[in-house]
């Protein structure tokens, strides 16, 4: 819970309950739990007011989530075309480039000796 362990929560507890006393606690809990339901309360309110603006553009949650699949299927075929089968980002360009380093090498080796 917010990265608060039983110690702390006991600590936290331990300096309202000397900061308030022990008979606003009660007054201030509740006050708490009400701000957190009208929160929530909010949180929905506002959830089904996008809900209904989707659905009057035309947008329903099925034609979402198609639209969320076939963006998703386009990312998966493009990192599917850029790794290749070898799932490196390269592929065969670093075989390539190997193959052109030994040529490379093998071509500068008698000039490097001569120096």
């Amino acid at each position: 819970m917010f990265g608060i362990g039983g110690g702390e929560l006991v600590f936290i507890l331990f300096i309202v309950l000397m900061l308030f006393g022990s008979d606003k606690v009660p007054e201030i809990a509740r006050t708490m739990g009400k701000a957190m339901a009208q929160l929530k309360n909010a949180t929905n309110d506002i959830k089904s007011e996008i809900q209904k603006g989707a659905e009057a553009n035309g947008l329903d949650s099925k034609s979402l989530n198609d639209i969320t699949g076939n963006i998703n299927a386009e990312i998966t075929n493009a990192k599917s075309n850029l790794l290749g089968d070898t799932g490196n980002l390269l592929g065969d360009t670093a075989n390539e480039i190997e193959k052109v380093k030994e040529d490379i090498d093998t071509l500068s080796g008698p000039i490097k000796r001569q120096m």
